[in-house]
């Protein structure tokens, strides 16, 4: 990982300009925001030329009607920075919400396009990190700081500028600065960003850590772990407080040496013009004129040393939103994908696959596994523990792709096929549950683009799980918690079933679908089960007796190969592995008995 940040610091040296298509898709915000701050910068430069007419004709002349007249232009003029002003920060901070809002927006939704692989060796918490603590300092830089760079530069251009045209010779003084200035900015700034960089993998590291110990709080407090997961998280905050202060030192010297710089010199040029004064080669309003542009050149660069430190930081929150943005998908899309046939059947075949996870490329899960199942058949697959069966779902699902052999589904190699039409032929009930924090029929209905409130309350039902719903303080639209912390593990489960029977997809996979229920909520759901299984092809991962039972056939995995294949009894009569699963698993045989009566 670390090595991948690296090459991704080298050949990201401008990554701000990530952030360019954002903001040209609003243009009119842009030129609004151009337009406001040139016009602010324009006033602002006029005003030394109404000091000097006044210093050089009204204060010699005694002239009180030219001094009104210049002092009433000059609260026009100050009306007019102040209305171009307000109109800066209205364009540039609309403007810069908007690019964030579209960035979290990609960002989110590139994530949720990658493969499962990527999550496998990715932190959660540092994403949301990402989502949350960077896209901030990104809107920070697109609004405030990038209005302030813009600002402070036509300001420093056009301040030196008019510094020439006042004065030649004293501007040879400040311009010969500039590049004494400029250059340990440069270089100041990159160590500034590498500095912002590592504190906000520190700070993402210390996040991703305070996420999963709050998911996992009860887990927390059970083994009496408050301690330990404060020290720890204190480590983290800790660590990530000095890369922030390295960071803050970096960008503290170079401010200090930059503005020593910027106003020693123009105390010289202030010094000198003082001496042409005094030997009567400059008019003090033209000595006063050139010193307010000088003023107005050091201060927009001293603010511009300060606003590099700001880019600095959300350049390295660019590159790590580039970065994730910039993640491919271990599962590509094909790019001329085959259509499914339709009416779907739901015929699943796998040819010699091998596989192998991508975080242990040196464990096989599965080796030249072949099997077919037929449209409308159920077969149950069982086998210990690491024998490859939920690798087969996963392979199914297409979350990942075989190391070798392929997969077909209604004939189709489903590496050829449209991934969204693929999975909207699956339906999976899953044995670890996810249920989102939003209400029960948001959650049955979760995937539909709108499903029918009648179909989810039918869905529910079915899975039984409409009794204990109706029960809740506000029923189907009941909040029921964050993973479903406040449900029971079966009500979790026939949620779950209850979101698969809506989706009505022709092949059914299901991870012990009944292990979380009781005994009599387990024979009801096996019943609504059946039902939903009618004309389906399904897979069942079992361990529970009566669903292998009922199967067309059984799979035997051990080791990521099919080593026996039938029906519960042959298997049972060849006394193979199978046989003493099933002894070891059913008390050598008494569940068996019981289950078949």
């Amino acid at each position: 990982m670390a090595e991948q940040k690296s090459a991704a610091s080298r050949r990201n040296l401008r990554p701000l300009a990530r952030l360019a298509p954002y903001m040209f898709r609003y243009k009119g915000l842009m030129t609004g925001a151009v337009v406001c701050l040139s016009l602010a910068a324009i006033t602002t430069l006029s005003l030394p030329l109404a000091v000097r007419r006044v210093v050089d004709h009204g204060f010699a002349t005694s002239d009180t009607g030219f001094i009104d007249l210049y002092f009433a232009t000059l609260i026009l003029l100050a009306l007019v920075l102040a209305v171009a002003s307000a109109g800066r920060y209205f364009f540039v901070i609309t403007l810069g919400e908007r690019v964030v809002a579209d960035l979290r927006k990609d960002v989110f939704a590139h994530v949720t396009r990658l493969s499962p692989g990527f999550f496998d060796r990715s932190m959660s918490g540092e994403i949301i990190s990402r989502l949350s603590a960077d896209t901030t300092q990104v809107k920070s830089a697109v609004g405030a700081t990038a209005s302030l760079a813009l600002r402070n530069a036509i300001l420093f251009l056009g301040a030196v500028t008019m510094m020439v045209v006042t004065s030649p010779g004293l501007s040879l003084i400040v311009i010969g600065a500039i590049p004494i200035i400029v250059l340990p900015l440069v270089a100041f700034g990159r160590s500034v960003r590498r500095r912002s960089r590592l504190a906000q993998d520190t700070l993402a590291d210390a996040t991703a850590y305070a996420s999963e110990a709050i998911g996992a709080m009860r887990t927390v407090q059970a083994f009496t772990g408050e301690a330990a997961a404060s020290g720890r998280f204190s480590r983290a905050v800790e660590l990530a407080f000095g890369a922030a202060r390295s960071s803050i030192t970096a960008r503290a010297f170079l401010t200090a040496f930059a503005i020593f710089l910027i106003f020693g010199s123009i105390i010289a040029v202030l010094w000198i013009g003082a001496q042409q004064v005094t030997a009567g080669t400059m008019t003090p309003g033209t000595l006063g004129q050139f010193l307010l542009y000088a003023v107005f050149a050091a201060g927009a660069l001293g603010q511009l040393s300060e606003v590099w430190g700001e880019l600095a930081q959300a350049a390295g929150a660019t590159e790590r939103l580039s970065e994730l943005l910039g993640e491919e998908s271990g599962v590509r899309e094909a790019a001329h994908p085959m259509p499914m046939p339709m009416p779907a059947q739901g015929a699943v075949v796998f040819e010699d696959v091998s596989f192998a996870y991508p975080t242990r490329p040196d464990l096989p899960t599965v080796h030249q596994l072949s099997f077919a199942i037929r449209p409308g058949e159920t077969v149950a697959i069982v086998g210990p523990s690491g024998a490859g069966k939920s690798t087969i779902f996963s392979l199914i699902e297409r979350f990942y792709d075989p190391d070798a052999g392929r997969i077909l589904v209604d004939g189709v190699d489903i590496r050829q096929a449209d991934l969204h039409a693929l999975r909207s032929r699956i339906a999976l009930v899953p044995q670890d549950v996810s249920i989102f924090a939003a209400n029960a029929s948001e959650n049955i209905g979760f995937g539909e683009i709108d499903p029918d409130d009648s179909r989810i309350r039918s869905a529910a039902r079915s899975a039984l799980a409409d009794g204990f719903i109706e029960a809740l303080d506000k029923g189907y639209d009941t909040i029921i918690g964050e993973r479903g912390i406040t449900l029971s593990g079966g009500q979790r489960q026939r949620i779950a079933i209850a979101r698969a029977i809506l989706r009505d997809a022709p092949i059914l996979l299901l991870d012990e679908a009944t292990s979380a229920l009781d005994a009599e909520s387990e024979k009801l759901v096996q019943i609504a089960l059946e039902k939903l299984m009618e004309g389906r092809t399904t897979l069942v991962i079992a361990h529970r007796l009566a669903t292998v039972l009922k199967a067309d056939r059984i799979l035997v995995l051990d080791q990521g190969r099919v080593v026996e294949e039938g029906t519960h009894q042959a298997l049972v009569a060849r006394d193979g592995l199978y046989a003493r699963l099933a002894r070891l698993q059913f008390n050598d045989g008494a569940g068996e008995r019981q289950a078949a009566e």
